[in-house]
């Protein structure tokens, strides 16, 4: 969908007002920013699948999960009555 919506010309716009906003000795600071979070955001992926062990897709994993399921045993509460009083009524 947003395949088409940023072409060359948007992108140089673009690179041309982080230009502005940051100014030119930033970027190599900023580059290596983003350079470096990516670089954690990769490593912390591969972990989590690594993790894993096994890597089966979500969906495979479910399908392979025991179809019957037990119901654990629910507490009931016992139903209290409406205290009654003790005094009689007047004659």
């Amino acid at each position: 969908m947003l395949g088409n919506a940023f072409g060359w010309p948007h992108l140089l716009v673009i690179l041309a007002i982080v230009l502005l906003l940051f100014g030119a000795p930033k970027l190599p600071g900023l580059a290596r920013s983003l350079g470096q979070s990516m670089r954690i955001f990769r490593s912390e992926v591969k972990t989590m699948k690594d993790e894993n062990g096994n890597d089966v897709p979500v969906q495979d994993a479910a399908a392979d999960a025991p179809t019957a399921t037990t119901q654990a045993p629910t507490e009931s509460t016992p139903q209290r009555s409406a205290p009654t009083s003790t005094t009689k009524p007047k004659p």
